[in-house]
């Protein structure tokens, strides 16, 4: 098994799916170290929500490896608006109780049908509205580079697992940058499709006016790439979707990209970029330079104050439907005492918008599209720091405090991460990239957008990026296995 699980720690599913085609391994095999993994880590990490290990144990026994080429790969579901069939879904609230959906979202019923077992959930911030993945109902997942800082949010969890080499890649989703910074904060690689590229439903036609969308956290670029070939495409009833894709994902991974036009974004008004990922954006800029990209500065477009007033205002909205559906569902009003105070807070300011202004700020988000849009005529790609600061304590970006204003909470979480959701407002695929570790030995990503639909370029520039500066082999103080 200490074999196996060494293996789980160091290869990619895309290997590990191969070994079990070639009947070298097995996917029960694969399974079982995977549990002996996430026993060896989650004590001291905190990011499983719940295990589902008789359910993937069924699953796996009959995986040949053909299903696809993740197949017999196992991973975790995030708790947040996915339903697994039997597991709980508590979204990382008190709120829901022992919800169980006797259904799959679709993009599980996809995973399922690719041959992954799935074998429980990784935990999540309340409602998926933090970039600290803590929660007063099962407390606060840890960085496996140190205990002391946040592993991001609110896809942490899965990032500090797959960071740990318990896996090699896990679900996460991503309404403002929850793929992409605790893929920043924990050193490995997260993208963030197109709009409509992933399904959504059955349960939900979109997320937050469609800045939500689903994907994964991964160590290597081509196992994303790989998941995403076996995710996308719109599924019943969607309101939209992503434009075509040709060819396979994993494909582009295999070939470097043209010479580029980047633009380089360094600071995102009103906060400023600390010192630590100015370095970490010139270093990055330097290995794009020397593998023949154009890069050039470029003033940000976006003014943030403006920005998450009116983010927050289709937050607002929709976390008050969201809210007043549970009591409809149960008969009765919600407590306070049921919900954190982050949530208290949005509800309070932006919980009784009007019907205008939530369409006046969809609107702008719109716009603001529209805009992006048309800076994609002249650069093949935007670079800016995946966050303005390194990890931070989680006691400054977790809100325990329900006095706090609004503002006040928008300015903790946002001059910690600025840049990232303007992606979710434009739609735009974005990823963060590992390729620098400050002297404190912290990661620090680098974060890049492509126009509407341009995935593929994405995934090419990121496979050349791991080709030049690998980090496969930069492993944290809190691992599952050793790795060689």
């Amino acid at each position: 098994m200490k074999d196996i699980q060494t293996l789980l720690a160091t290869l990619d599913g895309i290997t590990l799916s191969e070994l079990v085609r070639r009947k070298e391994i097995t996917a029960t095999q694969l399974l079982d170290a995977a549990l002996a993994n996430i026993d060896a880590v989650n004590p001291a990490l905190n990011a499983v929500a719940e295990r589902r290990d008789e359910a993937a144990r069924d699953a796996a026994a009959s995986i040949t490896g053909a299903e696809s080429v993740l197949a017999g790969v196992p991973t975790l579901v995030k708790d947040l608006f996915m339903p697994l069939a039997g597991a709980r879904m508590a979204n990382g609230s008190h709120l829901f109780g022992d919800y169980r959906p006797d259904f799959d979202g679709e993009l599980v019923a996809r995973l399922k049908r690719g041959g992954i077992p799935l074998f429980g959930t990784s935990l999540s911030p309340e409602f998926g509205t933090s970039y600290c993945t803590s929660s007063t109902r099962f407390g606060l997942t840890h960085n496996p580079w140190n205990p002391d800082v946040t592993c991001g949010g609110s896809s942490g969890a899965a990032a500090a697992l797959v960071a740990a080499r318990a896996l090699p890649f896990a679900h996460g989703n991503d309404g403002g940058g929850s793929l992409r910074v605790p893929a920043s904060c924990c050193g490995v690689f997260g993208l963030k499709p197109t709009r409509g590229r992933t399904p959504m439903g059955p349960s939900s036609g979109e997320g937050w006016a469609g800045l939500g969308i689903n994907h994964a956290i991964s160590r290597s670029v081509r196992d994303s790439a790989a998941l995403l070939d076996l995710t996308a495409g719109m599924d019943t009833g969607a309101p939209y979707a992503a434009p075509h894709q040709r060819g396979t994902f994993l494909s582009s991974t295999q070939r470097d990209p043209d010479a580029l036009r980047i633009a380089v974004i360094d600071q995102a008004p009103p906060w400023r970029t600390d010192p630590v990922c100015h370095a970490a954006l010139a270093d990055t800029v330097s290995l794009l330079t020397s593998l023949g990209h154009h890069v050039e500065p470029l003033a940000s477009p976006v003014d943030g104050t403006v920005f998450y007033d009116r983010v927050f205002t289709i937050i607002g909205a929709q976390t008050r439907a969201l809210i007043d559906t549970v009591a409809h569902h149960r008969g009765a009003p919600i407590r306070a005492d049921e919900i954190e105070a982050r949530t208290r807070i949005i509800l309070r300011e932006k919980g009784g918008v009007s019907g205008a202004d939530y369409a006046a700020a969809v609107d702008w988000v719109h716009a603001l599209g529209r805009t992006f849009g048309r800076l994609m005529r002249r650069y093949d790609v935007l670079l800016t720091p995946t966050l303005a600061m390194p990890p931070l304590p989680p006691a400054e970006l977790a809100i325990t405090d329900d006095t706090l204003s609004l503002n006040e909470v928008i300015d903790r979480s946002h001059r910690f991460s600025p840049f990232t959701a303007w992606f979710n407002a434009t739609g735009q695929p974005a990823m963060s990239v590992p390729l620098y570790w400050s002297e404190q030995g912290l990661p620090i990503g680098s974060h890049f957008a492509g126009a509407f639909g341009a995935e593929a370029l994405l995934f090419s520039l990121a496979a050349q990026l791991e080709r030049a500066a690998p980090w496969s082999q930069r492993v944290p103080p809190l691992c599952a296995a050793p790795v060689a």
